[in-house]
């Protein structure tokens, strides 16, 4: 891991694995534009679950130098709450149920992390799961990968506080055995009354099986970061989805390959498929929104929204 130069104007960091590919690099300058920031936006790539020492050296970073306004973090978020949280002098409840930490904001020389994927992603989910969708049909979850957006996911769409809309059953899958069990210590906290399947599923072919006795009118996850940070699908192309169901790629730019599975059935399935740029789009302004002290309105959010659409196009 590299450090950035000491900053010579107001800066946010993007701590992430290969971030000069996002197109938020693309979208920040004209944001920086609407927004009246005259700011920068600079990357800092770390490898997966890199040496505790790079995280801690980041928040450091980010924590001595008087113009470094704070940070969005994708991808090492569990790993950089695991290694750092005690250099911060503030945790939102959501970083500390979550134990995980997507944001890094500064106030008065104190640092502070949150966690705001719950928001994010609920924000994002809002947009395109019916009204009722799980009261009315009864569906079920499979989120496949047991990081932090899994868990974030998981969190808003088992809140109790949504009464009987709710799906009726949560899987996931994981290829490693210490992320399920953290999940699972962290949503007993959430909602422990949950029907939930935690697999180990090493092999793609573990996960076609499961998604094969998924009901119709479920959500199916893709939360692994296989096709953008590195290549690949967690299904083969053999898997089939569930009938009427909605299909979520977190991903939104790289192969996409999940995501393109689920296109080739869209029609024979009767599937929605849903990327992850409206993610993006929530994530980024929450997390812009934070780290500036700054409130963005419905009005403002919209027209952000149709400045980086217009970017992608």
């Amino acid at each position: 891991m590299k450090l950035p130069e000491k900053p010579e104007k107001e800066t946010m960091y993007f701590i992430g694995v290969t971030t000069k590919q996002s197109s938020i690099m693309d979208v920040f300058p004209k944001w920086n534009e609407i927004l009246n920031l005259n700011a920068e936006l600079i990357g800092i790539d770390i490898d997966i679950h890199a040496p505790k020492e790079d995280y801690i050296k980041a928040v450091q970073f980010i924590r001595e130098h008087e113009r470094a306004k704070g940070a969005l973090v994708t991808t090492h978020k569990i790993d950089i709450f695991d290694a750092a949280w005690d250099y911060f002098d503030f945790l939102d409840p959501h970083a500390a149920i979550q134990q995980e930490l997507s944001c890094i904001s500064k106030k008065d020389n104190e640092v502070y992390g949150f966690a705001k994927d719950p928001i994010t992603s609920g924000r994002s989910m809002e947009e395109f799961i019916p009204e009722n969708f799980w009261a009315e049909h009864g569906g079920e979850v499979l989120i496949i990968g047991a990081g932090g957006s899994a868990r974030a996911i998981a969190s808003y769409l088992f809140d109790p506080e949504n009464g009987d809309n709710i799906p009726s059953r949560l899987i996931v899958n994981n290829r490693s055995k210490p992320r399920l069990d953290k999940f699972a210590d962290m949503f007993k906290l959430i909602n422990d009354d949950v029907n939930v399947e935690y697999n180990l599923t090493p092999d793609i072919e573990d996960n076609d099986r499961i998604l094969a006795e998924v009901k119709p009118y479920s959500l199916v996850i893709n939360a692994t970061g296989l096709g953008k940070d590195r290549p690949g699908s967690p299904l083969s192309d053999d898997c089939t989805f569930p009938e009427n169901s909605l299909v979520w790629e977190l991903n939104y730019r790289g192969g996409l390959k999940f995501m393109h599975q689920a296109l080739d059935q869209k029609e024979e399935q009767n599937l929605y498929v849903e990327d992850g740029w409206k993610y993006f789009i929530h994530g980024w302004s929450e997390h812009i929104s934070e780290v500036f002290d700054i409130e963005l309105t419905d009005e403002k959010l919209k027209v952000l929204d149709e400045a980086a659409s217009d970017l992608k196009k």
